[in-house]
């Protein structure tokens, strides 16, 4: 009689091994306990680099790298190889500098409500998907931040539980994020404060 290994328990294939920091880090259950604990120290960082100016690659790349740092070896680098979903690796760049100037451009000229704006960038953040892995996790916080220090907004409850991959959350916040991207909002602003 076999039993099977719980998929948290599941070894971690060979092509995330490799960019671990952590050499003790064998199944997703120590991964993703390793990553929740640097985003809680990243957290940190935040609140004592509270800042207004964030709209600009190099702060995304901080925020990611604070994020990941202890994890993963390409903690706030950009990704190098393109993806099914994402922008082409040659345009994250120019996206990124788009996304903050229209960002910019949205909030001087009040062009749309402060949680659309901030739900419009996380949208198109998730989009651009800048890095490796963590784009979402990145996206959601780089988002409160924009919502709390530049649009004098509280966070966005981002469905209030945890967004893991089997949760009825997760599964609401991905079919926001399909509807944003044919221009429709309402469901993804929805989401953000239920």
């Amino acid at each position: 009689m076999t039993s099977e290994i719980p998929k948290n328990e599941m070894p971690l294939p060979p092509h995330l091994v490799k960019d671990l920091i952590p050499s003790h880090i064998t199944n997703r259950a120590d991964l993703d306990q390793w990553e929740q604990d640097n985003i809680q120290e990243a957290l940190v960082w935040v609140e004592k680099h509270r800042r207004k100016d964030i709209l600009h690659e190099l702060f995304m790349r901080q925020l990611h790298k604070q994020m990941f740092c202890h994890v993963w070896r390409w903690a706030g680098k950009m990704r190098q190889t393109d993806v099914d979903l994402g922008v082409p690796q040659a345009r994250i760049s120019i996206e990124l500098e788009s996304l903050c100037l229209n960002v910019r451009n949205w909030i001087d000229t009040e062009a749309f409500e402060p949680d659309e704006i901030a739900a419009r960038f996380h949208h198109s953040l998730v989009f651009i998907r800048p890095f490796v892995n963590g784009n979402g996790r990145h996206a959601r916080l780089v988002t409160d931040i924009l919502l709390e220090n530049v649009l004098g907004r509280p966070n966005f409850s981002w469905g209030q539980t945890h967004l893991a991959p089997q949760g009825l959350d997760r599964k609401m916040y991905i079919e926001s994020l399909v509807a944003a991207n044919q221009k429709r909002y309402q469901s993804l602003l929805e989401f953000v404060r239920s």
